[in-house]
């Protein structure tokens, strides 16, 4: 089979995989916080119809790196229907991606603006929006399996860039369930922490929320670093 044939039939597998995604109901606590968000709104986005559902994945079937958030935030993603797009965490990730080389422009406000990934796929440890942005265990344990899917679609992923420690858990424990040999003790997170699994890199970056990003905590410079060094290590 040639490589345009083999991302053409792994595109069309991540969008059966997508579809599954958008349809689960799993979670209640969770289909009642995201469908609750999507009726009652933000009054800036009073006038918008909010996407209200779980969020698939997106970017390059081909992707050499992938980038791994926590979840949708409730007035960004879950408005949307794009992880990271309308929210401020987003919009530091994709000037950042951009800057990198990985998306095609800086910003990302809405489905269908024009945004593509290069290289580049990014995705979420848990698919719906979580009240105060803290998914329960269960919850984490249920989206599991989305993720170890994408993973296995993936097939020339090589890095995952986890934004953040509850990424960085997500990410080992998916691994493992791809039989991929994770050590013990498990490799801790911290900023710019690095270790190799298998055919995997996991790179450790904090999140670029807010609480990170106005303190300081997250610089341009530094995400850049490790945007860099993903793109280095997935050759």
């Amino acid at each position: 089979m040639s490589s345009s044939h083999a991302v053409a039939g792994r595109e069309a597998e991540l969008s059966s995989l997508a579809e599954e995604v958008v349809a689960c109901r799993r979670c209640p606590r969770l289909v009642a916080w995201r469908e609750e968000v999507a009726r009652v709104k933000r009054a800036a986005f009073a006038s918008e119809e909010y996407w209200g559902r779980p969020l698939p994945g997106f970017g390059d079937p081909a992707a050499s790196v992938i980038v791994l958030g926590l979840a949708p935030a409730a007035h960004g993603g879950n408005r949307t229907g794009r992880i990271f797009t309308g929210d401020r965490s987003g919009d530091w990730l994709f000037a950042a991606l951009w800057r990198a080389g990985f998306a095609n422009q800086p910003t990302s406000v809405a489905v269908g603006d024009g945004l593509q990934l290069i290289g580049c796929y990014v995705t979420a440890g848990v698919r719906c929006a979580p009240p105060a942005n803290r998914p329960l265990p269960a919850e984490r344990e249920n989206c599991q399996p989305f993720l170890v899917r994408e993973l296995r679609l993936l097939s020339e992923g090589r890095v995952v860039v986890c934004l953040g420690g509850f990424a960085w858990y997500v990410a080992l424990r998916a691994l493992s369930a791809l039989e991929v040999e994770v050590p013990r003790p498990r490799p801790r997170f911290s900023h710019g922490a690095s270790v190799s699994l298998g055919r995997w890199a996991l790179l450790g970056c904090y999140h670029p929320s807010q609480q990170n990003t106005f303190t300081g905590r997250l610089t341009e410079a530094m995400m850049d670093d490790v945007l860099a060094r993903a793109r280095e290590l997935a050759g």
